[in-house]
């Protein structure tokens, strides 16, 4: 099993190896390495894929608090065990919370970024009572199934998908969320700080996303100094690159040979 020792962590990934540009992929909240499988399909022919468990998630374990800022660091830590000097960030959701804050403390390592149906800011008050609510569900003793299904709704939109991670949700620890639930609910505003970010970047959003609503993913858009590009993807929800990755493909692979063609 691949791991590798990072600050103080034990961090599960994966590697297709191979000569091409390096891009890492960083998963979304309650998701794992595998919601890349399709971007992995249609890139690795030409693109070094990284994949990997973030703190809490799939099979690398949050031994204590942290925040998204200790994720960017974990983030280029597995690039620096891996020998990887730049590459591009591609994250979905919370994904792109720490590839963000990996652009702002790690500039020179970050080639471009591909953010899907993610945000700069934090949640209103109201969003943050439901996911406070949902985090303490999830971790308590009453059934999962009725709030799971509810997640699986906002996130994936889709009834195979959503069956899908439902039983990989049943696998899991239910109280592994307890730390990634609380670096959610108290990350940072880093909304100010986008002009900062220099390289460039791709915006992929669901035009149906209710966790970050699409004029969010605009006005990320909008703030990032080098934006190529904002792909809003008709009729997905928050995880458009599984629900739809023949309308994200396509897209994140112009942008990464154009990259390459810099």
């Amino acid at each position: 099993m691949p791991v590798a020792n990072v600050n103080g962590q034990h961090i599960y990934y994966e590697d297709s190896g191979g000569d091409g540009p390096a891009v890492i992929f960083s998963h979304g909240f309650l998701m794992d390495h595998t919601m890349f499988d399709p971007q992995v399909e249609a890139l690795a022919p030409e693109f070094r894929c990284i994949r990997w468990d973030e703190r809490g998630f799939g099979r690398t374990e949050a031994k204590g608090p942290f925040t998204y800022w200790d994720s960017a660091d974990d983030c280029i830590g597995l690039l620096d065990h891996l020998g990887v000097e730049q590459a591009v960030l591609a994250g979905m959701s919370q994904g792109g919370f720490l590839s963000l804050r990996a652009a702002l403390s790690h500039a020179s390592r970050v080639r471009g970024l591909v953010l899907i149906d993610t945000q700069a800011g934090v949640d209103s008050a109201e969003a943050l009572a439901g996911y406070r609510g949902m985090i303490d569900h999830w971790v308590g003793d009453a059934a999962l199934e009725p709030v799971a299904q509810v997640v699986a709704g906002l996130i994936l939109g889709t009834p195979e998908l959503e069956g899908e991670w439902m039983a990989v949700w049943n696998q899991r620890d239910r109280k592994s969320l307890a730390y990634p639930g609380a670096c959610l609910l108290e990350r940072d505003d880093i909304v100010p700080r986008l002009g900062e970010i220099r390289c460039p970047a791709l915006v992929v959003h669901g035009s149906e996303d209710q966790a970050i609503e699409l004029a969010l993913g605009q006005a990320l858009a909008d703030g990032l100094a080098d934006c190529r590009g904002l792909v809003v993807v008709p009729g997905a929800a928050h995880a458009p690159n599984l629900s739809h990755p023949d309308k994200v493909n396509g897209p994140v692979l112009d942008f990464l040979r154009g990259l390459s063609a810099d």
